[in-house]
């Protein structure tokens, strides 16, 4: 058996769908998009690590002989003289081109993200054969990268609140999720997902993938860190010379450290420990200490250790009127952080007169795993067929989910003369420009992506989307 076979990413009925279409069906073209959920707007990401991962590689007679033996074990059709035209004819290749935005932009829900369509009229049934695993591909990426640039506003605007510059920005909301997710693939595509908004990560598949889909070198760092096992194995009664280690390991000019302290008594260990027998070394280990509690309400927890933190080392008032810890001691959350609390735990730090420069978060499966396609409503839709050479509009209207109605004909992405991004027929376009442009043809990758462009697309710049995104 082949280690992958693209034949057989598909459910099941798709596999009988070549029979249902009208006959004389030539062209069907699909779209996919998000049809609201819990965001207002949607940041394309994912698509081109597909593409070069499944779609640059031809389909092999074993693949053929491999998916028709077991469709027909299964009970459902198999279109072998379909995949030998494919072979013959194409080289295995398969005759589809996919449109999409450029990877990075920021879209407003409801609005068309991808365009497909099949190349060679003989195989107008591959359009929604692919749907199960193009969709799959790219609501989930967008989805996290989408998740985290909220993410990004929020802290964003707290920063500007509370703090003289977003020079922290970028590492405030670490990516903490690799062991949370259901997949190595899983772990990838959205720990990359979120480093198109933040540079910080331990999900170490996610620089990999970024590597090899985006041509970005080192896509995201992190710091040496403790766990509760390498704390706990000293012992209670040595949980002083434990934490003393990390700092000869680790401390230094310019060098950052974070240990987990809530092993046992937490207020322990910032009065007593960091802040009593360990508080010199702390004060002149010549980089940052960052305190990581663990455990407890993170509303509660983080603003009491921020005073506690206060108290001990001192703070300074800022520009903005906000308290500020020494730069060589700060605080990350990893513990229970979401949308939700990140904007508590800023909202109460707000209140105390803490700046958010304080703090940093760690989030894991609610960044990486806590997603579906619910989340964002995303779909693929056909919404054009050419039968006998005349096109006609296809699409779905259901009177018990008007939610569900979908667009007709071949569409375009334009940018309105408000400024404002819109779905229309790609026959109505007239002067304006395109913004869906064709990524993948007949097995070739068309634009090649970056990461650095794609980060530049979805910056945010004063609460606003950066208009560099069109392009």
């Amino acid at each position: 058996m082949q280690d992958y076979n693209p034949i057989l990413n598909v459910d099941s009925y798709k596999t009988s769908h070549y029979l249902q279409y009208p006959e004389g069906t030539q062209y069907v073209s699909s779209y996919i998009e998000s049809r609201g959920g819990q965001f207002k707007e949607a940041v394309f990401f994912g698509l081109q690590a597909f593409i070069k991962q499944y779609l640059t590689r031809p389909i092999t007679r074993a693949d053929v002989d491999e998916a028709e033996e077991l469709c027909l074990a299964h009970g459902v059709p198999f279109n072998r003289e379909g995949w030998e035209y494919i072979l013959e004819e194409h080289r295995g290749y398969l005759p589809i081109e996919i449109q999409a935005v450029s990877e990075g932009m920021v879209v407003p829900v409801r609005n068309v993200l991808a365009q497909v369509i099949n190349t060679d009229p003989k195989c107008f049934w591959l359009t929604s054969y692919v749907e199960t695993a193009l969709l799959r591909a790219v609501w989930y990426p967008t989805t996290v990268a989408t998740q985290s640039r909220e993410a990004k506003q929020i802290i964003q605007r707290y920063l500007e609140e509370t703090a003289d510059n977003l020079d922290g920005l970028p590492f405030k909301l670490h990516d903490f999720g690799a062991r949370g997710t259901s997949s190595q693939e899983t772990a990838a595509l959205g720990g990359l997902a979120h480093l198109v908004n933040f540079q910080g990560t331990d999900t170490i598949a996610a620089l990999v993938a970024g590597r090899r889909f985006y041509n970005a070198p080192m896509a995201g760092f992190s710091i040496p860190a403790a766990e509760h096992s390498t704390m706990t194995s000293w012992g209670r009664e040595q949980e002083t010379e434990a934490y003393a280690n990390m700092l000869t390991q680790f401390a230094g000019s310019g060098r950052l450290v974070a240990v987990v302290s809530d092993s046992y008594d937490l207020w322990n260990a910032i009065d007593n420990i960091w802040g009593g027998e360990l508080k010199e070394r702390v004060e002149n280990n010549g980089g940052t200490l960052v305190i990581r509690p663990d455990s407890g309400d993170p509303v509660d927890v983080v603003t009491q250790t921020i005073e506690r933190l206060m108290r001990i080392f001192g703070a300074r008032i800022n520009d903005k009127g906000y308290r500020v810890l020494p730069d060589y001691i700060r605080v990350i959350q990893g513990d229970g952080i979401s949308l939700h609390t990140i904007e508590g735990i800023l909202a109460a730090m707000k209140a105390r007169k803490q700046s958010a420069d304080n703090i940093a978060f760690g989030m894991g499966a609610e960044l990486l795993q806590k997603v579906n396609r619910d989340t964002m409503k995303f779909a693929m839709k056909a919404s054009a067929v050419r039968v006998n050479g005349l096109w006609r509009d296809v699409y779905k209207d259901p009177v018990t989910d008007i939610g569900k109605r979908s667009k007709k004909g071949r569409l375009a992405l334009v940018r309105r003369g408000d400024g404002a991004l819109g779905t229309i027929r790609e026959q109505d376009l007239g002067d304006r420009s395109n913004l869906l442009r064709p990524v993948f043809r007949n097995g070739e990758l068309l634009v090649e992506q970056v990461l650095e462009e794609i980060r530049e697309r979805a910056a945010i710049l004063h609460g606003e989307m950066t208009m560099a995104a069109a392009s």
